[in-house]
């Protein structure tokens, strides 16, 4: 072993037995066999997956001299407690285990696929007597003919619906022929959109012609179908059917859309996805066009993470290998910009899944290398709309922050917690606590007080209690952890915030200072002082009124912590109120019940009439006797003296 590799030992379970991990002694019982290998970190997590022609050769070069590794490589290789490896029969099965594991694990140091979608296709169902035409999220070995992928749902139930109309092929899933007659026709037979097969009201022959007319329009062959359409609408006009003759002209005008969406890419009617990308640092998106029938049909972009030390082979490798490991469709030809790491084993993996050749060409002349281009426009705009979008997403945040940190001038401003009470005319005052972090909110850590010492509306006092439960919350919890060894945080509250931000001025700030004074805790502090009209119009820290310039990115933060402390308040205190609504104050005075209840409400029609009431009056109210009405006379009127 070289100076540079570096010897660790680790304890490893194994059945039930606890050993010793020596990485220089494992690297050398490596097998010369193709297979993949799993590192791991101190926590058994799987942070990198490979695959290799030669496991040993593959594995051992991560623990070699470092000056050849990328940026990345080094980092992931100084994280590696242990390592696993699994021997396969060749490449290709490598490649899938591979996929598969990198699918499931989605390990920190892979060039990572972000994006997981799967795409709709029509599904003819002829393996059945009277075929249907479905929607479709994969592809199964069966009987069926498929189309697409289609890059649109929307598309795909618009073509359906479409077909529907103009064939009038059925939508149940009724057991046909064993089914016909057993029940009434669906309402779609009404509408006029389906012959009603399961009536026997149109033969098998004639259905089943009107299916291949659906499956040559999927293919492409739009011609027949325009041409029967435009018949069908001569002749409704003719014998002055002039509604059927509107019904004609709307299909065919949703055929000729349709067929103004498929742009005509090649004569030859080769299924071909077409694949480039753009990329900046650590991000790449990638563009695909998807060429069905020589149509194209759609198109789509992904976006990778982790490419910034990779080639452009690698990069196109990481993508084919993840995309088309998730996608149940494998066109005959890619065409790409680059050319693949690893091209045989990844050609002769996809044929494997489509079951025929499928071939990897980078285009370099003609309207096929235009195509790439394309392509390769479509994810450079993309790209460059996104890291303008990240520019302003940034400036709104953590630039903010920034401004906001210099402005108060303290060294750095990550998390921010802001305080809001919230009470009409005292009643269930409540407190709220909201937390930003990184200039965004934090929701799982927002907390909501239920304030339980204080009567009447005294905000201040309201508050005094939320700050000093929240900081000794936060404060016994550490000390929990400090007792019980614990490196994880036990709640949200043992996290404090680098500023707090008061809804007020100078009275609510001194308070903010009091609870922490007690606690001995050192955290800035800074009041939200507002206009006439309830904005912030600068921030009260150290004694003084900072003017905020209305403009800025900072104002615009401070405003939305405010706003989003206000709303998250109110909420809370509006779900109280409405719980206290369901239970009335009457149901609160002994031998009323639900009946008396309802009697003096009809009788008085107000609360507040009932508690100016004497005796004698409640008297008047039906099923009163001078024991319910002393109790309600008194209930009210020892509420008030006290």
């Amino acid at each position: 072993m070289k100076s540079n590799q570096k010897t660790v030992f680790c304890l490893e379970e194994r059945h039930g037995y606890l050993f010793m991990f020596n990485i220089e002694e494992e690297l050398k019982l490596l097998p010369d066999k193709p297979g993949v290998y799993i590192m791991r970190d101190k926590s058994d997590t799987i942070i990198y997956v490979g695959k290799a022609v030669v496991l040993k050769n593959r594995v051992k070069q991560y623990f070699q001299n470092s000056r050849n590794h990328t940026a990345k490589i080094r980092q992931m290789v100084e994280h590696i407690d242990h390592f696993e490896y699994i021997v396969t029969d060749s490449e290709v099965e490598a490649l899938v285990l591979e996929c598969n594991l990198i699918k499931e694990h989605r390990p920190k140091y892979n060039t990572m696929l972000k994006d997981d979608k799967t795409y709709p296709y029509i599904r003819v169902t002829l393996n059945e007597a009277y075929p249907r035409v479905l929607f479709s999220r994969e592809m199964k070995r069966d009987k069926s003919k498929y189309f697409g992928p289609y890059t649109s749902v929307a598309a795909v139930k618009d073509i359906m619906e479409l077909l529907r109309k103009i064939y009038k092929i059925r939508t149940c899933n009724r057991n046909l022929p064993k089914d016909i007659g057993k029940e009434r026709p669906c309402l779609y037979y009404y509408m006029g959109q389906c012959d009603a097969p399961c009536q026997g009201f149109i033969s098998q022959e004639e259905y089943g012609e009107n299916i291949d007319r659906v499956i040559e329009f999927l293919s492409g062959n739009y011609s027949p179908v325009v041409k029967m359409l435009e018949e069908r609408m001569k002749e409704a006009a003719q014998e002055m059917e002039y509604e059927k003759a509107a019904t004609n002209r709307d299909l065919l005008a949703s055929v000729r859309q349709i067929m103004n969406k498929q742009k005509i890419t090649n004569t030859d009617q080769t299924d071909r996805d077409i694949i480039a990308f753009a990329r900046n640092k650590d991000e790449a998106v990638v563009q695909t066009f998807f060429i069905r029938g020589g149509k194209l049909i759609g198109r789509d972009h992904f976006y990778l993470t982790g490419v910034e030390d990779e080639t452009d082979s690698w990069v196109i490798s990481s993508f084919i290998k993840q995309f088309y490991a998730g996608t149940p469709y494998i066109p005959k030809e890619i065409f790409l910009e680059a050319e693949p790491e690893e091209e045989e084993v990844l050609s002769q993996w996809l044929s494997n899944k489509r079951g025929q050749k499928v071939y990897l060409h980078v285009p370099k002349k003609g309207n096929k290398e235009k195509l790439v281009e394309l392509a390769k426009k479509n994810a450079l705009l993309i790209l460059n709309k996104d890291a303008e979008k990240l520019k302003r997403e940034e400036a709104r945040t953590t630039g903010a922050l920034k401004e906001l940190a210099s402005y108060l001038d303290l060294p750095h401003i990550s998390r921010v917690e802001s305080f809001d009470i919230s009470n009409t005319s005292g009643f269930e005052t409540v407190g709220s606590m909201v937390v930003f972090e990184q200039g965004k909110p934090k929701k799982s850590d927002y907390r909501k007080f239920k304030i339980r010492t204080i009567s009447g509306p005294d905000d201040y006092a309201a508050m005094h209690e939320m700050l000093m439960r929240r900081f000794t919350h936060g404060i016994r919890e550490l000390e929990e952890m400090r007792e019980k060894k614990l490196d994880k945080s036990l709640g949200s509250f043992t996290k404090y915030p680098d500023l707090i931000l008061m809804d007020g001025g100078k009275g609510q700030v001194n308070i903010a200072l009091q609870v922490l004074d007690e606690l001995k805790l050192e955290i800035a502090v800074c009041g939200m002082v507002k206009d006439d009209n309830h904005r912030t119009r600068g921030l009260y820290y150290r004694n003084k009124e900072l003017p905020i310039d209305k403009s800025s990115e900072l104002f615009k933060l401070i405003t939305r912590i405010q706003d989003e402390t206000h709303r998250f308040a109110i909420e809370y205190h509006r779900s109280l109120r409405k719980k206290r609504q369901v239970h009335s104050i009457l149901d609160d005075i002994k031998g009323i019940g639900p009946s008396r209840r309802r009697a003096l409400m009809k009788h008085f029609q107000s609360l507040e009439a009932i508690m100016e009431a004497d005796i004698d009056e409640i008297l008047k109210v039906p099923s009163m006797n001078i024991t319910s009405a002393t109790e309600v006379y008194n209930f009210f009127h020892k509420s008030n003296n006290h």
